[in-house]
């Protein structure tokens, strides 16, 4: 599931469970909404921490420091 999907699931479980006012017999539109935002919670934890690790890269390693002389000789 990608980013977008997780929030879209967030933005449906908000709107069924905050701007919606229907009845349906057998199925409760508050508790269905609950579920779709954890859901998206869930997900885009995972997504979160999956593209994290993906991203880490071990840090360059040191430059080798080249000392040269620039003295004047006569």
């Amino acid at each position: 599931m990608g980013m977008g999907w997780c929030i879209g699931l967030i933005a449906a479980g908000g709107i069924l469970t905050f701007a919606v006012d229907w009845q349906i017999d057998g199925m409760n539109i508050t508790l269905v909404g609950l579920i779709l935002m954890a859901a998206g919670l869930l997900g885009l934890s995972a997504y979160v921490s999956v593209f994290k690790r993906r991203r880490m890269q071990p840090p360059p390693p040191a430059a080798h420091v080249v000392e040269e002389d620039h003295r004047i000789t006569r």
